[in-house]
């Protein structure tokens, strides 16, 4: 091994939170190296959130098209998967190269190593067993999540998907059956099963988007149903074979399902397994690191993105990483703040959501107050038509007169969440909520009709 690198700031994991964080501090004059051993950007621009969005864009085009009948004369809607692919390829991810987000760390200072780092003490970094950096101010750690496969009889060395391989996929299969019921396992079956796949959702829970409100997983299960894709809720898969192309998941209450591939989308976890966490006294058995109200997980080190364990979510992996960057440099400003943290799955309609369920908040002893507006029953919705499921649900805090959760769910219900985030995280009193002025005839005016039920 060389002599040791002497550095400022050792940033692990150059995803979009790590990436953020080192060239940032690379900008502020700081000599900031940053490893990575797969891509840099991370699952985001690969694998999650910009070639995902492509897909759903293209399904929500043909289900536009199949709407046309009931608004606007006839069409023919024919299913292509090879602009869907290509587009995912060329454009998003660039054939899975990295060059160019490489080149713009690099233009900003930041010295890329690639490899496998390991914590081998307070503020020093080796990688791969040949390279080892000294960070004078210390190390923040950004390596992100990976898919949680369950320890199903039979599922390993079979060719299973993780989300990877559906976003990389060229050629549909016939079936698909789909293990989970979150965010990522709804948003890829439906996608899928608007370009003709025949799709089965299996869920362990008794409902999907369990971490949603009900309304929200009822809302997917009635708008899937009618869009013919198969969901099972309260069972699991127990054994898989996989023979002459096909995938047989035998089910809890008797099953099986069939298809002719399989997705794996149960949930992701992060991997602390490899970092050498105890060369710094930190538990390399533990599922995220824990960290403060200024991402420090300890004197000298620092962690953001999903590792932080609030969410795996882009935007909070930003937020964090300019939390922490402010840290570093000693520039003070807000704690982070995880009161209104938005989310949104991109199913159609699509789900959003921000701060508390009506049960978490229940949970929290709140003097809790719930509304809820249907968007078909609104103005916009019913102009809208086809296509216009949703609702909005507001949870206020009875004493305080505000809001500290909702959701949006409808045609454009992860834009209409913005004025419903602003709400929350800025405490809006319901009294200046309800005298607004909403632009008509927007979505937005179901938040009227639902604060007027609260007012």
């Amino acid at each position: 091994m060389s002599e040791p690198h002497q550095v400022d700031v050792v940033v692990v994991g150059l995803g979009v939170g790590g990436e953020e964080v080192a060239g940032r501090l690379a900008q502020a004059g700081l000599r900031v190296v940053g490893v990575e051993r797969r891509l840099v950007g991370g699952e985001c621009p690969y694998w999650g959130c910009v070639p995902s969005k492509m897909m759903i864009r293209a399904a929500n085009a043909l289900a536009e098209g199949r709407r046309i009948a009931g608004l606007a004369g006839a069409a023919d809607v024919r299913p292509d998967w090879a602009p869907v692919a290509r587009r995912i390829r060329d454009e998003a991810t660039a054939d899975w190269t990295d060059a160019a987000a490489v080149d713009r760390l690099s233009t900003k200072g930041v010295r890329v190593v690639r490899g496998t780092a390991r914590l081998t003490g307070k503020g020093e970094v080796t990688v791969d067993d040949q390279q080892q950096f000294t960070a004078r101010l210390g190390v923040v750690i950004a390596t992100g999540t990976t898919p949680v496969v369950p320890p199903i009889d039979g599922l390993v060395g079979t060719p299973y998907w993780t989300n990877r391989q559906a976003i990389e996929v060229t050629e549909l299969p016939e079936s698909l059956v789909v293990l989970g019921g979150g965010a990522i396992g709804l948003e890829l079956a439906q996608v899928f099963a608007r370009f003709g796949v025949r799709v089965t959702v299996v869920e362990g829970g008794q409902r999907l988007l369990s971490m949603e409100e009900p309304e929200s997983s009822a809302l997917a299960a009635r708008v899937f149903a009618a869009e013919g894709v198969r969901v099972c809720t309260g069972t699991r898969a127990e054994r898989v074979e996989h023979r002459d192309d096909t995938f047989v998941v035998h089910l809890s209450d008797g099953g099986p399902e069939s298809g002719q591939r399989l997705l794996v989308a149960t949930g992701r976890r992060g991997d602390l397994g490899e970092l050498g966490l105890d060369a710094v006294g930190l538990n390399p058995a533990s599922r995220y690191l824990s960290v403060d109200e200024r991402m420090r997980v300890a004197d000298g080190m620092w962690a953001v993105g999903d590792i932080a364990g609030h969410g795996a979510f882009t935007h909070v992996a930003m937020y964090q990483a300019d939390v922490a960057i402010r840290n570093i440099l000693g520039q003070g400003g807000p704690a982070a703040d995880y009161r209104a943290v938005s989310r949104v799955t991109f199913t159609d309609p699509e789900i959003g959501a921000v701060g508390l369920t009506e049960r978490q908040a229940r949970e929290q002893g709140i003097d809790v107050r719930v509304a809820v507006t249907e968007v078909p029953d609104s103005s916009r919705g019913w102009i809208h038509g086809p296509g216009n499921e949703g609702f909005v649900k507001l949870v206020a805090d009875g004493r305080r007169g505000v809001l500290v959760g909702a959701t949006s769910a409808g045609p454009t219900g992860g834009e209409v969440l913005g004025a419903l985030a602003v709400a929350v995280h800025g405490e809006v009193p319901l009294a200046s909520l309800r005298h607004m002025i909403y632009a008509y005839p927007t979505v937005h005016r179901a938040i009227l009709s639902a604060v007027q039920q609260l007012t």
